[in-house]
């Protein structure tokens, strides 16, 4: 598996630690992050997703614990939109440069407005994708949004 991905070139130049994990990517496995987190042995809270949406006219990023799943609506308010929706597979890989299960919220084509679950600032660290299937990216939160620009804000549902 190549090391060297837009994501993890994204983390070396924003100067922030990090560490790469790996683990046997799953095509057929329900839920991505939940795979991911059980093949790294990581609770499912540390473990989060990279989710493409559309924000009333304008494409973000949202980055969700892998055992929650994003509230459009409070997403659509953090955005400062009336709206938001889901973006389909094909779109989501064309904007961001990467395939399906291996979206980073790092190194994308361009750079967009990125959205991070506040539940990641009580955590020691979290992880996410590396820009490869089967490769994530595990650094201090704070880190993570400086590296993508990232806003704290509560757009995962309550346990």
């Amino acid at each position: 598996m190549a090391k060297k991905t837009p994501a993890t070139m994204a983390m070396e130049k924003s100067g922030k630690p990090f560490a790469l994990l790996e683990y046997d990517y799953d095509p057929d496995a329900q839920s991505i992050g939940l795979h991911a987190a059980q093949a790294l042995g990581l609770p499912a809270f540390q473990v989060f997703k990279t989710l493409m949406v559309q924000a009333g006219d304008e494409a973000v990023v949202a980055i969700v614990p892998s055992d929650r799943e994003l509230n459009l609506k409070a997403l659509a308010a953090a955005a400062g939109k009336k709206a938001a929706a889901m973006m389909k597979g094909p779109d989501a890989e064309r904007i961001t440069g990467y395939k399906i299960g291996g979206i980073s919220p790092l190194g994308q084509k361009k750079r967009l407005r990125a959205f991070v679950d506040d539940s990641a600032l009580t955590l020691d660290f979290i992880v996410v994708n590396g820009g490869q299937r089967g490769l994530q990216i595990k650094a201090i939160a704070a880190d993570l949004m400086a590296a993508t620009g990232a806003v704290a804000a509560k757009i995962a549902t309550s346990d």
